[in-house]
């Protein structure tokens, strides 16, 4: 089971990065739930609930009694302790038994998937750790809860591995739909019907997944297909992905509709797309552990500016796993909206897209989105990558 796997890899992540003692506190989690939790308990839970890790590996939950049979149920803690009147009395004693000299808490001031603690459950945890004398001991826990989620295990790849086989499939069966005079909506439906034919989840919202762009002076990225049909001289580009026991896809290809007369696309656009698979291959292979986000976005758009296109408005990849934006790490440049990810240095296990994406004048947009996991000594593709434009007649 997932959960009694990442429970004890992250015993060992504790005792890498020094840490005594790692606290994630929630309540009401269906509200406000903290993304950590599916790798934890993979369930919800109600009233005030602690799940202690500690270095030493000894583990607890503390949990409101009707949630204590479920969790038990993971097999991943050496106890689950349910209360009915309040959490303060069985989570003092927990505390005074593990007495940890450092306590990591579910915050972060630059990663979201470390921040899944809300403010007022801060300033209780704060209360209940200064009755302990224990205050001073706090900090945040980004390091432990960003390896936990981006050093995927073999389960976890697997998943991820049949995800992208899935999504490859219905790419391959809408290739054969596409036609002029179809419209983005009409592709969108088409894919739609393949995932609930195949009783999948989609990797994330519905409304723009699949995301369909046809043509020039589109939106681009993250909006919903609209009513614009497919013609001659477009190219099309779709983002696609779907889920496969919790873990995701996210993988966007290429078409060109060609027109009368035509057996290959122009020039210009076969240029264009030539890039970016350049662009792909020489990021890949400049990805390995040790090197940071911010140096693997470089080689990506540096050859994209370098064939005279302009540098894509966005972080070359991110992370994927139990949601399609994963991870801590990133693939991008020093923008003020990614923090410190850019700069965190790339680990083995860990698993990115890479997605560069340039227009070519009076055609559209052109963008291919591959997966890749890092190895311990470089990276390889999950998806099977594209290195031909699609070409629809």
């Amino acid at each position: 089971m997932l959960q009694r796997e990442k429970v004890a890899q992250a015993v060992s992540i504790l005792r890498e990065k020094q840490t005594d003692c790692w606290i994630t506190f929630v309540r009401e989690s269906a509200i406000n739930g903290d993304p950590i939790l599916d790798y934890l308990i993979g369930t919800d839970v109600t009233w005030h609930t602690a799940v202690i890790i500690t270095a030493s590996g000894k583990s607890c939950v503390i949990c409101g009694e009707y949630d204590r049979k479920t969790i038990e149920n993971t097999g991943a803690f050496d106890r689950v302790v349910g209360f009915v009147k309040g959490i303060r009395e069985p989570f003092l004693e927990a505390m005074r038994e593990f007495h940890p000299a450092s306590i990591a808490v579910n915050y972060s001031r630059g990663s979201e998937i470390c921040d899944g603690i809300t403010h007022g459950m801060y300033l209780t945890l704060m209360d209940l750790l200064q009755e302990l004398g224990y205050q001073d001991r706090v900090g945040s826990a980004e390091a432990i809860v960003s390896a936990v989620r981006e050093r995927k295990t073999k389960g976890e790849l697997d998943c991820i591995r049949e995800a992208i086989r899935k999504t490859e499939d219905i790419f391959a069966k809408v290739s054969r739909f596409i036609a002029p005079g179809k419209t983005e909506k009409d592709i969108a439906a088409f894919m739609r019907a393949e995932v609930e034919e195949a009783r999948l989840e989609y990797a994330w919202d519905p409304n723009h997944c699949p995301a369909v762009f046809t043509g020039p002076d589109t939106a681009g990225a993250h909006y919903a297909p609209t009513d614009r049909p497919v013609a001659a001289g477009h190219l099309l580009n779709m983002d696609f992905g779907v889920k496969h026991r919790g873990y995701c896809s996210d993988l966007q290809r290429t078409f060109y509709i060609l027109a009368p007369g035509e057996s290959a696309a122009p020039p210009q656009v076969l240029r264009g797309f030539e890039t970016l698979v350049d662009a792909i291959e020489a990021s890949r292979k400049a990805m390995k552990p040790g090197v940071r986000g911010i140096e693997i976005d470089a080689v990506a758009r540096g050859r994209i500016t370098a064939a005279g296109y302009a540098e894509f408005p966005h972080a070359l990849g991110h992370q994927v796993g139990r949601f399609a934006h994963d991870g801590t790490a990133l693939l991008g440049p020093a923008w003020e909206k990614y923090a410190r990810k850019p700069h965190a240095p790339l680990e083995s296990g860990m698993v990115f897209t890479i997605e560069p994406r340039l227009t070519v004048p009076g055609h559209g947009v052109a963008t291919v989105e591959e997966m890749v996991t890092v190895t311990g000594s470089g990276a390889e593709y999950l998806s099977s990558p594209q290195k031909e434009l699609i070409l629809i007649r």
